[in-house]
């Protein structure tokens, strides 16, 4: 098999385009690269500014070049009898199809294969498959991005890397992929029918690599072998050691294996206040910014206390992205620092987890919804199984539909065979389930923790001490897990997965098994069967009814320009029903008695069918199946909670965009104030709950947080106490706030011509003087589209590139990796731009913040929280609006300085700062940078002065 690997550079994406240049690799049968071969083409249109801009071509590069057929009469002899590939070959493809055509050559008819597919099966866990990301994650050289020749080298390397990985599975596990591929009749069905063949041929491979089991190669050993950390009969590793010796130990192994390692006065202020909070069984609010090293702050007591007292400690953190900070960074770095062996497991939520019964039995039965793209995701986890030890989605790259696919094969409880199963001693779910069972301390989630609670504590290992990170969310999420949140389409998912169509569904599956099974009742089950699917079809239609009028009730909103997503927001009252809220009971009542006569009905046929089955194969499916009927019952008492609306410490409302009308329909019902839950549930229970987070105070004063998470009595009786650590950071040198005293204001969510046009001249001026690098945080959406626009224009001269969340593709990691990478540019971001967006050093000179982050006052939660304070005779403005923007304009200020090095420029253009009796709030929680405030025209040349000075 001879290889080659085509990339062409265009005028554009249209098949109306020109090539401009071509670059072709060729790799031997012996896997050596022969020859590289790459050309300029003259087209017969100008190349596009931004094409120029991409690639750096120019139009005096093509001046001199062969025309289309010239470049062809020398590339064409080279495609003789080889498999094309490309990364995103389609593109290279059609192009190469279009020149041959318009040249009165034949096309080519040979094998073609995709990198693309290549790198997403073979590195599953790659967290970008874009050339330039793979290339520079393998240590591929790659001069000239965008360069045909360049990239077909590239793409090359890239093919060999995938072949050479492909060459290490199993052989079982390259089965599994011929075999998935083969009813597609598709070039990489081919290719794996080919690799399968050759592998067949070769001796047996180590055996010992993976374990086998079911036709799977797994990466992983039975759970049931997993041993605890420290052997019972030693003793105590921690007897007659204080905590200050333990810490002594750990620090003198810090320092050798890592030279730069310093005592931090505020990371030591941290491990003893921790220290003595779970000692002394008191609760702890302590306030710990950037550079402290907090996680270290809480693990390291964490750990001593666990063994010591051999009692688990619970820490809990609100991303997912930092629990894996913790897995991937922290852990592993204590594992070499601590003086004993001691077990930090990591436990999820469990839709987090593959369902091994429940992936075998859909690439068994191909049960794909979008043949194609799930059948490389299926693909990509065959191979996974035999990488992954912890089975959970957080490791793949699951693009497009992937996370569909996921979510038919994800555990859940409701569908668990338990100890049934065949796969239950392999089970990724019980194994993170045994290993927080047997570990020192677990780490978890602050939504795990909540679903823990309403399940009556049956999910987690049972703890007396928690340690809860990012801890200014824990109001929020509670909120949210304590009251109920309904989307239209989880109700559609459920009904479809039951029966979507004659062919698909799965109660449409176990028809199928009955009808041929002879069985005496099998004609009675397939008569409920039918029964039930018509009445799944009046729910579906009833349902979609509903969601339609209730969406109708929804004011139109007058601030949407043309085209753009507006999100409808309503607030139902308790004691204010819209008038036609009898008729939607009508509705919902309707659906009510219809899915209770499933339910009865299907939980009938499900018990019978047990009783007088002892068909094996048929087991997954009736769990599956009784699972589905819980999860509609679920649903119909939600739904009648939410239409009731008659709890008044409830807020309820709906939510939908434009885009999707009723199909985006939420449903919210939350209560008012969750102190007196928090309370009841972890304040009064746990003998110490330490709270976390670089923002918990306001004007120096935790009050905010007590009121709100229902400390008070804990306050007034001494068991909490409270602590501010000082910054490790030197902020009068390292950063300088400046706030311009004559910007113009503005009012809603929309800037007026003056404002945009001021604010786009100042930051194009600010971001020449910081060459790019800077940050810009906006509150609403739509200014940050007024601004990216006429932005990008100001600075098209200067190289500078700017990014804008939602404007330019990609998830917010995406787009903040776009930034670090690229000399200098521009990123404007919304609301989840305020919080864990970490970019160190260089890449981040200037945060430009444009208003002062205050909730929207017309959100439903909020008016409701508002009016709770008016009854209580409070202010709500200062009870609640401020401190909440304050808790977000300091974790906004918090990205700009991130190390001891870090220097940087932080702008406000929200004169309300020093113009309003609230603005010295905002200020005074800074842990104290330099502040200026001048007129505008001032600012761009103080702040070139402040960089100079560094």
């Amino acid at each position: 098999m001879k290889f080659a690997v085509l990339d062409f550079e265009t005028t554009g994406n249209q098949s109306a385009d020109e090539i401009i240049q071509v670059g072709l690799a060729i790799i031997e049968e012996d896997l050596t690269i022969s020859r590289v071969y790459g050309s300029y083409v003259k087209p017969t249109v100008e190349i596009p500014p931004f094409i120029t801009g991409l690639t750096g071509i120019t139009e005096e590069d093509v001046a001199d070049a062969p025309p289309l057929e010239e470049m062809l009469m020398e590339l064409v002899p080279m495609l003789d009898d080889v498999v094309l590939v490309g990364h995103n070959v389609a593109f290279d493809f059609n192009f190469l199809q279009n020149a041959l055509d318009s040249s009165g050559y034949l096309p080519f008819s040979g094998r073609i294969l995709d990198t693309l597919d290549f790198l997403k099966i073979c590195f599953p866990s790659l967290t970008s498959y874009q050339l330039g990301q793979v290339t520079s994650h393998f240590g591929i050289q790659h001069d000239r991005p965008h360069q045909a020749d360049s990239d077909a080298l590239a793409t090359a390397y890239v093919f060999l890397k995938c072949l050479e990985e492909l060459n290490d599975l199993p052989l079982i596990t390259l089965q599994r992929l011929s075999e998935l591929f083969a009813d597609e009749d598709s070039d990489l069905g081919w290719f794996f029918d080919g690799l399968c063949q050759q592998k067949e041929q070769e001796p047996i491979q180590d055996l010992n690599s993976h374990n086998f089991y079911r036709q799977f190669a797994l990466a992983v050993e039975d759970w049931t072998e997993m041993k605890p950390p420290r052997d019972e009969a030693e003793g105590n590793p921690l007897a007659g050691m204080e905590f200050n010796e333990y810490l002594g130990e750990i620090q003198k192994r810090l320092k050798l294996i890592m030279p730069q390692y310093e005592e931090r006065e505020p990371q030591s202020m941290m491990f003893d206040q921790v220290m003595n909070a779970l000692n002394e069984d008191k609760h702890l609010l302590i306030e710990a910014g950037t550079g402290t090293g907090k996680s270290l702050g809480y693990l390291i007591p964490s750990i001593y206390q666990s063994v010591k007292q051999q009692q688990k400690v619970m820490i809990s953190t609100h991303t997912i992205n930092l629990q894996e900070q913790l897995r991937e960074r922290d852990v592993p770095l204590l594992t070499q620092v601590v003086p004993f062996p001691f077990k930090a497991a990591v436990f999820k939520g469990r839709q987090h987890y593959l369902c091994l019964r429940k992936f075998e039995h859909k690439i068994n039965r191909r049960d794909f919804f979008n043949p194609k793209e799930d059948t490389i995701t299926a693909a990509q986890m065959i191979v996974w199984l035999a990488q992954t030890e912890n089975g959970d989605d957080e490791e793949l790259n699951l693009g497009g539909r992937g996370g569909d696919f996921w979510e038919t094969v994800s555990s859940d409880s409701d569908s668990c065979l338990g100890r049934s199963c065949p796969w239950f001693r392999k089970c990724y779910y019980h194994r993170a389930k045994h290993e927080a069972g047997i570990a020192d301390v677990v780490i978890t989630n602050h939504s795990k923790l909540f679903t823990d609670v309403k399940a009556g504590h049956q999910l987690l290992p049972s703890y007396e001490r928690l340690v809860i990170d990012e801890a200014h969310h824990l109001e929020d999420v509670a909120g949210k897990h304590l009251g109920l949140n309904m989307k239209y389409f989880s109700v559609v998912h459920t009904l479809t997965r039951l029966y979507k169509d004659s062919r698909s569904g799965q109660l449409i599956a176990l028809r199928q098994q009955l009808q041929p099974s002879g069985q005496d009742r099998a004609s009675d089950w397939i008569a409920a069967i039918d029964r039930m699917s018509e009445d799944l079809v009046d729910v579906k239609e009833t349902w979609d009814k509903l969601s339609e009028s209730l969406f109708g009730l929804m004011p139109e909103r007058n601030d949407v320009s043309p085209g753009e997503a507006g999100q409808f927001v309503l607030r139902l009252q308790p004691s204010k029903w819209p008038q036609e809220w009898e008729a939607l009971k009508g509705l919902e009542n309707q659906i009510h008695v219809k899915i209770s006569e499933i339910v009865r009905r299907g939980e009938k046929m499900l018990a019978e069918y047990k009783e007088n089955e002892d068909d094996y194969s048929a087991d997954s499916l009736i769990t599956d199946l009784s699972g589905l009927f819980k999860d509609l019952a679920a649903e119909r008492d939600d739904l009648r909670t939410f239409m009731n609306l008659n709890d008044e410490t409830v807020v309820y409302w709906m939510e939908a965009s434009s885009h999707f009308r009723s199909k985006s329909l939420q449903l919210y019902a939350v209560p008012v104030d969750v102190s007196k839950q928090l309370k009841e549930l972890f304040f009064d229970k746990k003998k110490s709950v330490i709270l976390t987070s670089a923002t918990l105070s306001v004007d120096k004063s935790f009050q905010y947080m007590i009121d709100n998470l229902g400390l008070e009595e804990d306050q007034e009786s001494g068991r909490l106490v409270t602590v501010q650590l000082p910054s490790p950071f030197k902020y009068r040198d390292q950063a300088l706030l400046v706030i311009p005293r004559d910007f113009p204001s503005v009012k809603g969510s929309v800037g007026d011509a003056v404002f945009v046009d001021t604010l786009v001249r100042s930051l194009a001026d600010a971001a020449v003087a910081t060459h790019g690098r800077m940050l810009v945080l906006f509150t609403s959406y739509r200014m940050l589209r007024q601004v990216h626009e006429p932005l990008k224009n100001a600075l098209a001269g200067s190289d500078i590139t700017v990014l804008g969340q939602g404007v330019d593709s990609g998830s917010r990691t995406k787009l903040i990796r776009r930034f670090q990478d690229s000399s200098a540019s521009v990123l404007l971001g919304t609301s989840s731009f305020w919080e864990g967006v970490d970019i160190p050093g260089e890449a981040l000179t200037c945060l430009a913040i444009v208003r002062l982050p205050f909730q929207p006052p017309n959100h439903p939660l909020y008016e409701a929280k508002a009016e709770l304070l008016q009854r209580q005779k409070k202010n709500p403005f200062m009870k609640l609006s401020v401190p909440q923007a304050v808790i977000r304009f300091k974790q906004g200020f918090g990205r700009l300085v991130r190390t001891a090095n870090d220097r940087g420029i932080v702008i406000v253009y929200d004169t309300r700062v020093i113009e309003s009796y609230y603005g010295k709030y905002f200020l005074y929680s800074l842990p104290g940078p330099k502040m200026e405030h001048m007129n505008t025209e001032k600012m761009v040349p103080r702040i070139s002065e402040w960089l100079q000075e560094g």
